[in-house]
């Protein structure tokens, strides 16, 4: 799992490939400040093993990829639902499909968690020749109404840094995230934080508020995800408070013979045994594609 990078306009990407890359392709998008290293080792090798070539990278301002410049958002600003992004979700989408380009010229299957389902969402309604399929994990439609943060996980997004920032990252895991946590999740969360740290490129810090820019001031995709051709599903977990489950039925309802996956238990976090049951959503919703992938 060499490290490659690709030019994609004003950005340089880094990515990971895992798997044969004579097999159809799938794009993994991680979600809000997250780097390519929080797509699993295990979960994309399971993912590989089910015949796919499997492509993980890091957005603009994560990880080894072009870090920007400008404001983020305030915790006023996020309160208030006000932004002023540097960037859209639209151009981290391009960002994507530059990719796609380069490591799968037929198109990918394209799957996002988060902040990454939001951005997947976008290349398949920007990028319609590039996307074989699409799944939105813990994702929503940017209708303003569905999948809102719950009142009681705002001070997560408001929350000073923690003086060690490893076990700060274990401990946030445990108030959004699943039920059945185990301690090997706790040392998948301790063993990645190192590792995205060592791979972290300097920038000015505020990498994570433009992001989170780019997510407040989405924009409603409602009417054009109706128009999506693509097979495509919606996977949520019951227990998510940071995005609630409403907007994974909302995204659902809006894609024209999408599936929706509820999962009992599951909140905003990927841990072990939610795995299985994500890998089977991909490669089935892979599976519908009539066009060659």
């Amino acid at each position: 799992m060499n490290e490659s990078f690709c030019r994609v306009g004003p950005v340089e990407l880094c990515y990971e490939s895992i798997g044969d890359p004579r097999r159809p392709t799938v794009l993994l998008i991680m979600g809000l400040g997250l780097s390519l290293d929080w797509w699993r080792d295990g979960f994309c090798a399971d993912l590989a093993a089910r015949g796919f070539h499997v492509v993980r990278f890091d957005n603009r301002d994560v990880g080894r990829s072009t870090h920007l410049s400008g404001p983020g958002i305030s915790g006023l600003q996020f309160v208030r639902r006000r932004a002023k992004p540097v960037y859209t979700l639209g151009d981290m989408a391009d960002d994507a499909a530059g990719l796609i380009a380069h490591v799968a010229p037929d198109g990918a299957h394209v799957a996002g968690a988060s902040l990454g389902s939001m951005v997947a969402q976008e290349v398949a309604i920007r990028h319609p020749a590039r996307t074989r399929s699409l799944v939105s994990v813990m994702g929503r439609p940017g209708d303003g109404r569905t999948g809102k943060v719950a009142l009681r996980m705002v001070p997560e997004f408001l929350r000073p840094p923690s003086a060690d920032p490893v076990e700060g990252m274990v401990r946030s895991f445990h108030r959004i995230g699943s039920e059945r946590r185990t301690a090997e999740d706790d040392d998948d969360v301790r063993v990645t934080m190192r590792r995205s740290a060592r791979r972290e490129i300097v920038g000015d810090g505020n990498g994570g508020a433009r992001q989170l820019a780019a997510c407040v001031g989405e924009r409603d995709r409602t009417a054009d995800l109706g128009r999506l051709t693509v097979p495509a599903l919606a996977f949520h977990g019951l227990r998510d408070r940071v995005i609630q489950p409403s907007g994974g039925r909302a995204t659902a309802a809006a894609i024209p013979g999408a599936e929706l996956v509820e999962v009992p238990g599951m909140g905003h976090d990927l841990p072990r045994w939610v795995w299985p049951q994500l890998i089977d959503a991909i490669s089935r919703t892979a599976a519908r594609t009539t066009a060659p992938a």
